[in-house]
């Protein structure tokens, strides 16, 4: 994949330092996560404080896990002579390729203080058809 295309000249862009500015900004408000595999699954989790349960969806689709959701928080803090007012507010998607022996159709997730853990089982391993005799008849 071809990330800069060169233009004719001898000095660079202007714009060379922001061509990848959305993404890298993007992959910074991406809630951060982790993947780990076991032997009888693969487990991701992902910190999702403030977001709550019925504002996060997950689905799979041809091997890619995707979580979806929204954030919607408001604080608000009042004293005598000080107002302090914060907001933090945004849609969020991470999606995850599994490898091939996972069994994304019986995922399964849970949410366990502002972290969800999801749990993708791995596929049996196909059973090689064992070796055979074969016989040799006459006509």
């Amino acid at each position: 994949m071809v990330e800069k295309s060169e233009t004719g000249g001898f000095w660079p862009s202007l714009y060379d330092p922001f061509r990848s500015f959305g993404s890298r900004m993007a992959d910074w408000l991406n809630p951060a996560a982790e993947a780990s595999s076991g032997k009888e699954t693969y487990d991701i989790a992902m910190e999702l404080p403030g977001v709550a349960q019925e504002d996060v969806e997950l689905t799979v689709d041809a091997d890619v896990l995707t979580v979806r959701g929204e954030k919607r928080t408001q604080s608000e803090k009042k004293g005598d002579t000080w107002y302090f007012s914060e907001r933090q507010y945004g849609a969020f998607r991470r999606s995850f390729r599994l490898p091939e022996n996972a069994d994304g159709q019986s995922a399964s997730a849970r949410m366990v203080e502002g972290v969800l853990h999801i749990s993708v089982p791995k596929k049996a391993p196909d059973t090689p058809e064992s070796a055979r005799r074969i016989e040799i008849g006459t006509d």
